[in-house]
């Protein structure tokens, strides 16, 4: 019965059931049967399917190749594509030479209309008006109803202002980026950096003067100013404006050696971030822009003068026994000695015959080169919009040598005064005043006086300190050397005024080795009990100064030497003769 299944007759007929054994040999032998094989279709569908995913990944990682290596390349190299992306900001920071952010610019969204296109003005201006405290609804209507095509209702709003109004929805209403000034410091810096207007274009100051600089680059504008050192001027010389009743106060700390300007405050000053109306006089900078006449402060260039000319020397005396007359003038001393008096005396004395002897010895022409060495002729090159003409006489004759000796006759701004005096301190070397830290002009300038007239004007001024009018600037370890100059001011119908005047003092510390000048103006300073009635410098602005002086010199690291004694005192009295 087993036959069947092992039967080789292949016409044979296989029952239901029965095994049909298919000979494998003919699969792969390319015949119709092996096309139609479902594993052969499958099997290629899968290969098929798992090259094309490969190629897309490979591709992929092909793109990210080549962009991570792209951008290994722009970082290493092209730095052009990144100085070219475009900062929100447009106006560029000033810093102080520390690097202290004493003005910025912040983004901020203001508010305009188009009128033509909002359909319910009345209701728009009621929301607005909720939204806005400080606007009222008739002026938001007002402007809502405007025929113009554009009006601006409010500027630099704040991020809720913003979604408030955008929340309403009106048509109409739209907003624009845009930036606003900012000023940390406020009233601090006031009278250098200045202010802008709303559409944060500089106005005054230094923001006026440096404009295309500051709205062309994004670079900081770093100072020569110091922050600190600034607050602790202004503090002081606020309290002494205060203290004495004056209207009006300033003062100039300068490095001696370039020029660059440490600190600079005039007063009274102003918030430049405030939009409210400010007073004439406190927008006006009397440091760069003040012009007047200084008084015997500038008896110090006289003094170098004469000395420099070679027809005087330190231990020549002059007669300053009775007033020196002149044609169309008669000299008089304040409260004089009344006898003989050396150069130095002269200066610690503050002899007005003496100052005038002296210049009418050297001559009115050399005197005019030597100030107008000195710049006191034209406008300062300084870095701040407001800058004044110094006023000079057309005619220099016999009185204007002499009253110029003793500082009349010539106004001049305190910028002028402390730049020259640095130069008759420093060496002799001039330099321009400058805000800019590194000042540039700072690296050349030039000679005015030589260095031996120099060291003689550094003993001097030490001595109107220890032994002159100065007594009060005298702070213990520093060496303070300086002069005072007070002088009467002019009325409306111009004729010198008795009690009205301005005070000066121009100092310099330490005097054996100058690091640092400060000057100090008061405006019209109140006689008071504890001055005994007195208006002059010896009695406000020198001891203002010394307050000021005693304050900054730990804080520009200067170290003080308390080895100075009596005798030492002596050596330098005695030295000032020898010339």
């Amino acid at each position: 019965m087993f036959g069947k299944y092992f039967s080789k007759d292949k016409n044979k007929i296989y029952l239901p059931g029965e095994e049909i054994r298919i000979d494998r040999s003919y699969s792969f032998n390319g015949g119709s049967v092996c096309k139609e094989d479902p594993i052969s279709v499958c099997r290629g569908r899968m290969f098929f399917a798992i090259g094309c995913f490969c190629l897309f990944y490979l591709v992929i990682s092909l793109k990210l190749f080549n962009l991570c290596l792209t951008s290994a390349f722009e970082k290493q190299g092209n730095t052009r594509k990144i100085a070219d992306i475009k900062s929100p900001i447009r106006r560029a920071d000033i810093v102080d030479r520390n690097g202290t952010i004493i003005a910025t610019s912040l983004p901020v969204v203001n508010l305009y209309a188009h009128p033509h296109q909002i359909i319910n003005p009345e209701k728009a201006a009621h929301e607005l008006a909720n939204i806005l405290p400080d606007m009222n609804f008739d002026d938001i209507l007002h402007k809502l109803r405007s025929k113009n095509n554009f009006v601006y209702l409010k500027r630099n709003l704040t991020p809720s202002q913003q979604y408030q109004i955008n929340y309403l929805g009106i048509p109409g209403l739209n907003f624009e980026n845009g930036e606003k000034r900012v000023y940390p410091h406020k009233n601090l810096f006031a009278h250098i950096i200045g202010a802008t207007d709303i559409d944060n274009e500089g106005i005054s100051g230094m923001e006026k003067a440096l404009n295309d600089r500051l709205v062309s680059s994004d670079i900081p504008l770093q100072l020569s100013v110091d922050v600190s050192i600034q607050d602790t001027v202004r503090m002081h010389l606020l309290e002494g404006m205060k203290k004495y009743k004056a209207q009006g106060a300033m003062a100039v700390l300068m490095d001696v050696k370039n020029s660059e300007i440490i600190s600079m405050v005039s007063l009274p000053d102003f918030d430049p971030n405030s939009n409210q109306l400010k007073s004439e006089r406190s927008l006006f900078n009397m440091a760069t822009k003040g012009v007047y006449e200084p008084g015997s402060v500038l008896k110090i260039f006289n003094t170098a003068m004469s000395l420099e000319s070679g027809k005087i020397k330190v231990a020549d005396k002059f007669d300053a026994t009775e007033p020196l007359r002149l044609k169309h003038n008669v000299i008089k001393d304040y409260r004089g000695e009344n006898r003989w008096l050396s150069v130095p005396e002269i200066l610690v004395y503050s002899s007005n015959i003496g100052s005038a002897r002296m210049a009418l010895k050297v001559g009115g022409s050399e005197q005019r080169n030597f100030l107008e060495r000195l710049g006191f002729f034209d406008k300062l090159d300084i870095e701040v919009a407001e800058k004044g003409y110094p006023l000079v006489p057309k005619r220099w004759g016999e009185g204007t040598v002499a009253t110029v000796a003793y500082g009349y006759g010539i106004a001049v701004s305190p910028l002028h005064v402390i730049s020259g005096y640095s130069a008759m301190i420093n060496g002799g070397i001039y330099h321009s005043p400058s805000f800019l830290k590194d000042n540039p002009k700072g690296k050349g300038g030039h000679r005015v006086i030589s260095y031996n007239t120099s060291q003689s004007m550094r003993k001097l001024m030490r001595l109107v300190v220890t032994d002159g009018s100065g007594k009060r600037a005298n702070v213990k370890g520093y060496e303070v050397g300086g002069k005072t100059g007070t002088a009467n001011k002019i009325s409306a119908q111009g004729k010198y005024v008795d009690k009205k005047v301005r005070t000066t003092f121009v100092s310099a510390f330490p005097i054996s080795d100058p690091k640092y000048a400060l000057i100090v103006m008061m405006d019209e300073p109140q006689p008071l009990k504890e001055t005994w009635g007195f208006v002059t410098a010896g009695w406000n602005s020198v001891p203002t100064a010394s307050a000021i002086i005693t304050a900054i010199a730990p804080q520009l690291n200067l170290k003080a030497n308390y080895d100075l004694d009596e005798l030492r005192r002596q050596r330098i009295i005695e030295a000032s003769y020898s010339h």
